[in-house]
């Protein structure tokens, strides 16, 4: 049997990391043509993919010529997994900047630039990575918690675009404790390779709770993710 991921490109920004390694490598196995993407080219080493390209993404003059070269080359860009990150506690206006860059920033250039690109993919796939800490807010992590809400409220946009011009493609939210546990990794880098074998409308706009999925990963739940690449 095909699988559904055969041949199909995947773009995971933020491949550097413990989680984006585990993705890539997830959905290699499973036949896509995986582009690693990341702020650094050392990050990068090693990663599981057919590709990969060092990209400022919340630069959007160089995230378009990136993707229009990767069009270029590809028959269509079927996914985009937003897997960058950081972490910085409090409510400094220092630290906001630091981590609005990287939380949201690079969310917002990638999916404005790829979004049309998914939607006509037939399959495609936007999906980010949010942190249980949201749910249980507090002050020692209000920057955080509040760039990690907002990046979920862009995603629900998008989802709920496609879902009103009934576009077949679908935009996810994954729910986790920290990154740095190897059991949520695992269950992470499982679950993106299998969006493409679930129904669309099924996923467009789903928020969906990997940090119960493990005891460590409950223990950890108001831990950020921590471990995620740039």
């Amino acid at each position: 049997m095909t699988s559904p991921l055969a041949d199909r490109t995947v773009v995971v920004a933020g491949a550097g990391g413990v989680g984006g390694r585990a993705v890539c490598a997830a959905l290699t196995a499973a036949g896509a043509h995986v582009v690693a993407v990341g702020s650094r080219a050392e990050s990068l080493v090693g990663v599981d993919a057919a590709e990969a390209a060092v990209v400022d993404l919340a630069d959007p003059s160089a995230v378009a010529a990136w993707a229009r070269e990767l069009r270029s080359r590809r028959p269509s860009i079927d996914g985009a997994l937003h897997l960058v990150g950081g972490w910085r506690g409090g409510s400094g206006f220092d630290d906001f900047a630091w981590l609005e860059r990287r939380v949201l920033s690079t969310l917002r250039v990638l999916s404005r630039e790829l979004r049309t690109d998914l939607a006509a993919s037939g399959a495609g796939r936007l999906a980010i990575v949010s942190s249980a800490s949201v749910a249980a807010p507090t002050w020692g992590m209000a920057n955080y918690v509040t760039l990690k809400a907002a990046a979920e409220m862009w995603v629900q946009a998008i989802a709920g675009t496609w879902r009103a011009k009934h576009e077949p493609a679908a935009a996810v939210t994954f729910i986790v404790g920290a990154l740095d546990d190897a059991g949520v990794t695992e269950l992470l880098a499982t679950a993106c390779a299998g969006l493409w074998s679930l129904p669309t409308e099924e996923l467009n706009g789903a928020l969906i709770d990997l940090s119960r999925a493990t005891e460590s990963a409950s223990e950890s739940a108001t831990e950020p993710a921590t471990d995620q690449g740039e």
